[in-house]
This record gives structure tokens, sequence and C-alpha cells, in this order.
């Protein structure tokens, strides 16, 4: 399965760490255009300089990672589709031109299922995506989600709640899975 992962979910660190973990399992193929690297820079540059040249760095490691996963959208595809949001079309685009599966994204709005269908794609929030996941294969998401909080322990230099990580990073679903109180 092919999964272009929209900027929404590169840019928050935990959120992304998360996804790609799983998809290096194997579980999917992630992709991206350059105009989403881009926009997740810019996110992080609303946070300084510093958090800007992180995520540049993040940026560089994901695509020696990842080198098939960089889909350019074709000009015809920008020029013959529609989305609620135009900014959005690139999304689409990029889709389209890897020809991926189904849309990872957070902002289910601006792309509404009946146009996705029309281009043989889907459209899947992360908590969603990492809960069919996690039910397909739960000791592997488990691992994922395990080194992830960790890792966010071992930078935040004191313990993290798992569950409440996991809700902030808008995944309260696989959340209550994986902690059930």
């Amino acid at each position: 399965m092919k999964v272009l992962i929209d900027a929404c979910v590169l840019f928050p660190t935990v959120l992304r760490e998360i996804v790609l973990g799983v998809a290096a399992t194997g579980a999917f193929r992630p992709l991206w255009s350059p105009r989403l690297l881009e926009e997740w820079a810019r996110a992080a540059a609303k946070a300084g300089a510093a958090a800007e040249a992180m995520a540049r760095g993040e940026i560089a490691v994901l695509r020696a990672a990842w080198p098939d996963a960089e889909v350019r959208p074709r000009d015809g595809d920008l020029a013959r589709l529609w989305l609620p949001d135009a900014n959005d079309v690139h999304v689409l685009a990029a889709a389209v031109a890897g020809s991926a599966d189904l849309i990872l994204t957070a902002n289910a709005r601006d792309f509404p299922r009946h146009i996705l269908a029309e281009e043989g794609l889907d459209r899947r929030a992360p908590d969603e995506l990492l809960m069919d996941l996690w039910l397909a294969d739960s000791a592997a998401v488990a691992a994922v989600v395990a080194r992830v909080h960790a890792e966010a322990e071992r930078l935040a230099g004191a313990p993290l709640a798992p569950r409440a990580l996991l809700k902030r990073a808008r995944l309260p679903r696989l959340a209550k899975a994986l902690y059930p109180r």
C-alpha cells in the first residue's frame, strides 16, 4: 500500500516518528512531495531558526532513508484537479503522480472522499490508519510506539505518560488501545 503523507502528519515530531516507524516495518510505503517537505520546514520555522534548521536536517535524513518516496506532481494534474482548498491540490496531484492508495491527513474537510475516489484514492486520518495497522500487527505497532516514547522521554529528560503523549500527537484511539486504563 502506498500512502502519501500530508505535511500536517510530517510535522509534529511524535506523530511523524510513529507513522514513519510503522512504515519502516513494511506496513506501507510512504510518499511525499518536495512541497510537502518544504511545508514541514516552514511550519517548524515558526518556532525559530534553530527549529527550522533541525527540520531541514531531519528532512535530509528522511530523503536519504527513503530515496524512492519523493514524488513530483505533474503540471497536467495540477491544472485539472480540484479540491475545496486550492492550496491542497498539490497534495492530491502528488498522490496521483505517485500512484498512492490513500492520502494520510488530519485535514478531512479539504479532502472529500468522493473527489478522491474519482482518482482511485482514499483518505485516512493517522489515528485511523495506525489503528487498522495495529489490528493487523499489534506487536509491530506497539514496538514502534515504545521506541518513540522512550526517545521522547530521553529528549525531555523526564518521564512522560505514554497515553498522554499519544493523545497530544492526535492518536487518541491508538492511545486507548495500547494503554487501556
